[in-house]
């Protein structure tokens, strides 16, 4: 039997501000989770998300040193039309967040934008310009 893909885990920084930005973008995530070290939320499909803080990585794992240079990692959402990719994109800007790249319509047939998290990681927000293209 071959090992079946289940978590997508992100290392943070401060862990109540990575759960604050994706409880912006719909997940389920109770605030009494922010001071937690791990958290993780199970998504629509099975797959589950976790957050783990800086320092329980390196309680197994001493020599951990963040990335730099870029995000290596991207998690895509996906909007239910070209509106929502503009307004979830402002909406987010607008608390606070690092817009990276406004809302354009993507030579593939979707409309697109990207964002970052807490921790740099780009998050992208995604929609079909029309019915039945790009999801």
């Amino acid at each position: 039997m071959a090992p079946s893909f289940n978590l997508v885990g992100l290392v943070v920084a401060d862990i109540g501000a990575s759960l604050a930005f994706y409880r912006r973008l719909g997940l389920d995530l109770p605030e009494s989770a922010d001071n937690e070290p791990h958290v993780e939320t199970t998504l629509p499909g099975g797959l589950r998300l976790a957050w783990d803080t800086v320092e329980i990585i390196r309680s197994f794992d001493p020599d951990w040193t963040p990335p730099t240079g870029g995000s290596r990692v991207s998690l895509a959402f996906l909007c239910d039309d070209p509106g929502e990719v503009d307004n979830v994109y402002a909406d987010l800007v607008k608390a606070g967040y690092e817009g990276h790249r406004p809302p354009w319509d993507a030579v593939w047939g979707q409309r697109y934008a990207v964002v970052l998290d807490p921790d740099g990681n780009t998050v992208d927000l995604f929609a079909p310009l029309s019915a039945g293209e790009g999801s």
